[in-house]
Order: structure tokens, then C-alpha cells, then sequence
């Protein structure tokens, strides 16, 4: 495991593979994954969660693939990052409140959502069940807070969705994004 981590932080180093690509935070991440520190307790979920950036998690259980995942997965935010930009989700209009009576509310890109949720800590799964659909997530602890990931294609409806809604066109370059990579999940890294 240690040798995964120094040959993982040597990759990381000025060689300009990762160019662009927030090495600091993947370091992190990466630790947290496989000294399985990155668990969310339902207690620790409850609350207002803002929207940070674009999340991005591979869904490989094997050590190395998890180390190139999340070094990948930096990539992929911040290719997903004008996209998002341009679907209207920032700071100021995208958030999450889970309550402890298992209901949630919040906005996506400034539209009002709400409905129930179930959360599962010993796995991360979360179910968030509205009037007109049901989305079967992951949580998981980040060094700044919360990644709030689904799979790929299931965010996608979301966004196809918001992006009709909104009259706009950037759904198929997130498209291409997300088909381009076997076993991804994409979302929202939140903070408090």
C-alpha cells in the first residue's frame, strides 16, 4: 500500500502527465480510500451542503486502479467543469439539505428539488426519491467535504433534463465525456 502512495505522489511530481490535474486534492483522496477513512456517517451527512465543483470517482476496487482513478477523476472534473458552468450549477444556486427525518431539499442550477432519501454508511449508497424520479447514488467523504456521485448515464438524464429545461445545449459534450470511461460516476463535490 505505501509503495502504491510514493509511486502514485512520483507520478505526480513535475513530469507534466497530470498537467492541470489538483494533485494535492487526488493525493488526499487517495489516501482516504485505502485507509478507508472516507465514509460518511449518516450523523455527519445531516445538513446544508453547497456545491463546490464537478465530482468524479472511478468504481475500481483494486488499489492501483483506484490510485489512477482518482488521478483520472481530477481530470474529468475539470473537463466537466464549463459544462456544468455553462448548465447554470455554481455556488450560489446548487445546494443540499438532508434533514434527520429522511427528507432532503435543495436547488440544481437555481431549480427547487425535494422529496426523501435513504442512506446506506456501511456502503455510501443513497437513494434521493422525488415526485417525478428516483436516483440511486454515493456518498463519500473528500478532503473538503462530500462527493455526492451517481452513475454516469443516470446523472446525464438528470442533466438532459435541466439542460431541456434551461434550452441548453452542452448535455452531448457530457455525454461523450461520460461514455468515454467504463464504470465512472460523476456529481458534486459539496461542502458545508
Amino acid at each position: 500500500m505505501a509503495a502504491a502512495i510514493l509511486v502514485l505522489s512520483g507520478c505526480m511530481g513535475t513530469s507534466g502527465i497530470l498537467k492541470g490535474v489538483d494533485t494535492t486534492n487526488a493525493l488526499g483522496n487517495i489516501i482516504g480510500s485505502v485507509l478507508g477513512i472516507n465514509r460518511v456517517s449518516e450523523a455527519n451527512l445531516v445538513g446544508n451542503w453547497r456545491y463546490s465543483s464537478p465530482g468524479c470517482a472511478f468504481t475500481s476496487d483494486n488499489l492501483l486502479a483506484k490510485a489512477g482513478g482518482e488521478v483520472a477523476a481530477q481530470k474529468i472534473k475539470s473537463q466537466l467543469l464549463p459544462h456544468y458552468q455553462s448548465l447554470g450549477i455554481s455556488s450560489g444556486n446548487t445546494l443540499f439539505t438532508f434533514k434527520e427525518d429522511k427528507t432532503f431539499s435543495g436547488k440544481l442550477a437555481g431549480k427547487s428539488i425535494s422529496g426523501t432519501y435513504t442512506y446506506n454508511a456501511q456502503t455510501g449508497a443513497i437513494n434521493l426519491k422525488t415526485l417525478l424520479l428516483s436516483m440511486n447514488g454515493y456518498v463519500t467523504l473528500t478532503t473538503s467535504g462530500i462527493s455526492l456521485l451517481f452513475e454516469s448515464q443516470k446523472i446525464l438524464s438528470v442533466m438532459q433534463t435541466l439542460g431541456a429545461l434551461s434550452g441548453n445545449s452542452t448535455i452531448g459534450t457530457i455525454g461523450e465525456i461520460s461514455k468515454n470511461y467504463d464504470g465512472v460516476r460523476v456529481g458534486f463535490e459539496l461542502t458545508r
